[in-house]
């Protein structure tokens, strides 16, 4: 289990609304073993790499926890994402706790409904664009780490 930030020493930070970690407790950590070279048998694979390299729901379910008090997030953790700032299809990290945060949900989000944000989608169009070749994995990485609510219009995908 990965050591979290002090208890209530995170912000939040807001773009258009939307969540975004705090960059000096979440500033995003990449995995070593991905690099622009070895793409296709990667991240880029077919039959998938994130599920070979995901922590387990033991561990990081402890760690979500105590990332939330990091965070002093107090809404319904099962509202909120323990999530991937460089996503692990973009070779994010997969369990440093710089590359994980809480991710509150998106705004308009129902209580109990689950976990919703708007992030997901963005991580798939930057994974695809690495993938065939339009965008670098570093170029991704970087887009994503700065503010990803603006991340496909710096990279001209949007």
């Amino acid at each position: 289990m990965q050591q979290q930030p002090a208890a209530g020493s995170c912000r939040y930070r807001y773009e258009k609304g939307e969540p975004l970690p705090d960059a000096e407790c979440t500033p995003g950590a990449i995995s070593p073993a991905v690099t622009q070279a070895n793409l296709k048998s990667t991240i880029c694979r077919k039959g998938g790499y994130t599920s070979g390299v995901r922590p387990s729901a033991y561990v990081t379910g402890k760690e979500k926890r105590l990332d939330a008090a990091s965070y002093g997030y107090t809404g319904r953790m099962g509202d909120a994402e323990y999530d991937h700032l460089i996503s692990l299809q973009l070779g994010g990290d997969p369990n440093d706790h710089r590359n994980l945060w809480v991710e509150p949900a998106d705004p308009g989000h129902r209580a109990g409904s689950g976990v919703n944000n708007l992030k997901d989608p963005v991580e798939t169009k930057l994974h695809t664009a690495v993938c065939s070749g339009r965008i670098t994995l570093a170029q991704a990485q970087q887009a994503i780490v700065t503010d990803w609510t603006t991340a496909l219009s710096v990279l001209h995908l949007s």
